[in-house]
């Protein structure tokens, strides 16, 4: 499990509905996080699923960690992967591959 900065984002990144299975579709649900990606966002609440980047946490103003998005397209295009064509590896669909060495 992620850790995240305070006991607010904590809740707010795991909060789940007991009526609605996607945060996007919850008014009640505020923050999502991109594990994969380590990215936080305000949820955007228009039918999509959609969010706007934060870099800093709403509750205790603590800096958020930096987004690795450049970083994970990089590693597979180093590992000869078009995410938009190929299947990405299980490694990459959570934040397991940040801590995976880097291929030459």
């Amino acid at each position: 499990m992620t850790e995240h900065c305070c006991a607010t984002m904590t809740s707010r990144v795991n909060f789940h509905c007991e009526h609605h299975g996607d945060a996007f579709a919850c008014s009640d649900a505020l923050i999502c996080f991109s594990a994969r990606l380590q990215e936080y966002g305000l949820i955007i609440h228009d039918g999509g699923a959609s969010g706007v980047e934060i870099r800093f946490c709403p509750w205790c103003g603590q800096r958020l960690p930096e987004s690795q998005r450049d970083r994970w397209f990089d590693e597979l295009e180093r590992r000869g992967i078009d995410p938009w064509e190929d299947e990405v590896p299980a490694e990459f669909q959570d934040g397991s591959w940040l801590t995976l060495k880097p291929q030459e």
